[in-house]
């Protein structure tokens, strides 16, 4: 039996939940009345979303490679158990390894108010313990529907306390970065990636060269308002202390090889993060939910 007919004979759902293959990579594809949606099994990464009647609203490289041990680029890459580089080894990969590697779909259910939740479980190997060898286990919650949900839950199953760093590395569609803002986030303190330093926020965020910043101490709502598509993308976060905002621009995404040149004219990253300073410790036996619920607004509403 194929791994696509296992996973639809265990998982699959009628007219809801089905399975494919995109390049090399097998995905679940999500069907509701609300909404539908693409979730790749590695990384346990939300590649699409979009609501019934909208445009999309995650947004993902058309020179995005779907391949094994590959970083999508786009959709919601799961940043964990570190974000940025690693504090002790260079070598290890930015953001953690949890975006390049095997998940298990361990659960789906079709919610009773039409909705379809997955729950994927990170796959250890020796190759993730020798990168993390704090005794731990991570899962991903998806919940699609008029809103999508994201929930990263990480327990502590040893004996001793361990330092974790993690981000929903979110990247939104907007019509012209050039037009559009980040609400929310105004009088916050923010580590400058690109100029360096420590400073804050005046204002809404704008974006007029490349930004790359960790907005401290954060939690509850921001927004990305956009006005040539006439909407406003809410995000709404749980277990959050940072906020990330970034946008490569020109220069930078031409060195990527995954963007292309017209790429940051239509993205924003605004990431749900406990990063930098705002890392958290995970006590023997605690559970930590990290979690962001993104809706669609119209810019009347």
């Amino acid at each position: 039996m194929s791994e696509i007919q296992n996973l639809t004979q265990q998982y699959g759902i009628a007219g809801k939940l089905s399975f494919e293959t995109i390049g090399e990579l097998v995905a679940a594809r999500v069907t509701t009345p609300f909404a539908s949606a693409t979730v790749a099994l590695q990384g346990a990464h939300v590649m699409t979303w979009q609501p019934a009647g909208q445009q999309p609203v995650i947004w993902v490289s058309k020179l995005a490679k779907y391949a094994p041990g590959k970083s999508i680029r786009g959709g919601v890459p799961v940043c964990w158990p570190w974000f940025g580089a690693h504090a002790g080894n260079p070598q290890f990969p930015g953001h953690g390894f949890a975006r390049t590697v095997p998940w298990a779909l361990v659960a789906s259910k079709a919610l009773p108010d039409g909705r379809v939740r997955l729950e994927f479980e990170l796959t250890q190997s020796d190759a993730t313990r020798a990168q993390w060898p704090h005794e731990s286990t991570v899962r991903n919650i998806v919940t699609v529907g008029e809103e999508l949900e994201v929930e990263l839950a990480t327990t502590n199953t040893g004996k001793v306390p361990f330092e974790l760093g993690q981000a929903l590395h979110t990247y939104f569609v907007v019509g012209d970065i050039r037009q559009a803002t980040v609400a929310g986030l105004e009088g916050c303190d923010y580590l400058d990636k690109v100029g360096g330093g420590r400073m804050r926020q005046q204002g809404q965020v704008s974006f007029t060269q490349e930004t790359d910043r960790i907005y401290l101490g954060t939690h509850g709502c921001c927004g990305v308002l956009d006005p040539v598509m006439d909407r406003t993308i809410l995000i709404t976060s749980t277990g959050s202390r940072s906020t990330i905002v970034w946008n490569p621009w020109t220069e930078k995404a031409e060195k990527m090889g995954d963007f292309g040149a017209e790429g940051p004219w239509g993205m924003v990253c605004v990431e749900t993060a406990n990063a930098a300073e705002d890392v958290i410790t995970l006590r023997a036996g605690e559970t930590h939910r990290l979690a962001a619920q993104y809706r669609v607004l119209a810019a009347r509403d």
